[in-house]
C-alpha cells in the first residue's frame, strides 16, 4: 500500500523494497526545504523498519533531480547568516541520513541529476543510470559552492575527478559517469527497469540483510581510521559476524550444497 509520507514524495514498501519517488516533476524534482525534510523523515522511518531490506530512490517525470530550488535560494538571499546556516544544516543532515542508511540505497537515475540532485545520486550505494541521463555539480556556474557534496564526491571518485567536476561545473553523460565510478552502471533506456528489478532481487533474496547492513557499516567506518585501527575494527566485526544466525545458516547451506534464499 502506498503511503503519502509527504506531498512532495511517494513512499511504498513492497516485498522488502522501500521505493521513494521524488514527486515534484513540474520543478524537475528540485530539492526544496520541504522535500529535504520529507526525505530526512522517510529515511528515519526506514531505519526503524525490519521489513525493509533495500531502498530504491528515483524521480518522477523526466529528471532525477535538478538540485536546489532556485526560487527558495532567491528568498534566502535576504535571510540572515543564521537562517542560511540552519537551511544548509538541514540539507547536510538529510545527506548524512541517506549516506548512513543501514539498508543499501539503490539510485535509479531516470534523468538528469544536477547540483544537489547529483549529490543525492552520489550518496547511493548502487547507482543505475539511464543512458540519457546527465550528471554535474553545477554550483560554481551560478556563483554557489558545492561544499556539502564535496566530502561524498571525494570519497566516491577521488581527488582528480572531484576537482575537475566540482570546479568546472561541467555536465557529463551517463557513460562517462560510469567510467569514472560516479555511477555503478549505465543502462540503455529499454533495459533500465529490468536492471533495477535485478538489483532489487539481489537484496531481497540473494544476500543476508544482516550481513549487508554490517558490510555497509564497515565501508563507512574503515576509511576514517588509520591502518591499525581499521584492521582492529575489522577483526572485531569479523569475529562478531561468525556468531550470527545468518552466518551459521549460510555456512551450513554452503557445506551441505543447498540453495539459500534469504
Amino acid at each position: 500500500m502506498t503511503v503519502d509520507a509527504a506531498p512532495l514524495l511517494l513512499f511504498n514498501v513492497d516485498d522488502g523494497i522501500a521505493s521513494i519517488t521524488l514527486n515534484r516533476p513540474e520543478k524537475r524534482n528540485a530539492l526544496s526545504r520541504g522535500l529535504v525534510e520529507a526525505l530526512h523523515n522517510v529515511f528515519q522511518e526506514i531505519e526503524n523498519r525490519e521489513d525493509i531490506r533495500a531502498v530504491l530512490l528515483t524521480g518522477a517525470g523526466e529528471a532525477f533531480s535538478a538540485g536546489a530550488d532556485l526560487a527558495a535560494l532567491k528568498q534566502l538571499q535576504s535571510a540572515t547568516y543564521q537562517e542560511n546556516l540552519e537551511d544548509s544544516q538541514a540539507l547536510a543532515a538529510m545527506f548524512q541520513q541517506v549516506y548512513r542508511c543501514s539498508k543499501p540505497v539503490i539510485g535509479a537515475v531516470n534523468g538528469h541529476a544536477i547540483a544537489g540532485g547529483c549529490g543525492l545520486a552520489t550518496l547511493c550505494d548502487i547507482t543505475i543510470a539511464a543512458d540519457t541521463a546527465r550528471f554535474g555539480y553545477t554550483e560554481t556556474r551560478i556563483g554557489f559552492v558545492p561544499a556539502l557534496v564535496s566530502r561524498f564526491v571525494l570519497a566516491k571518485i577521488g581527488e582528480t575527478q572531484a576537482r575537475r567536476l566540482l570546479l568546472s561545473g561541467i555536465l557529463i553523460d551517463a557513460q562517462e559517469a560510469a567510467k569514472i565510478g560516479l555511477v555503478t552502471e549505465c543502462v540503455p533506456e529499454h533495459a533500465f527497469q529490468g536492471r533495477i528489478d535485478w538489483w532489487c532481487e539481489v537484496f531481497r533474496h540473494q544476500v543476508s540483510p544482516q550481513a549487508v547492513s554490517r558490510t555497509l557499516e564497515v565501508l563507512r567506518e574503515v576509511p576514517a581510521k588509520n591502518w591499525n585501527d581499521a584492521l582492529r575494527y575489522a577483526a572485531e566485526v569479523n569475529a562478531r559476524a561468525r556468531g550470527t544466525e545468518d552466518c551459521k545458516k549460510g555456512i551450513a547451506a554452503f557445506l551441505n550444497k543447498e540453495p539459500i534464499r534469504w
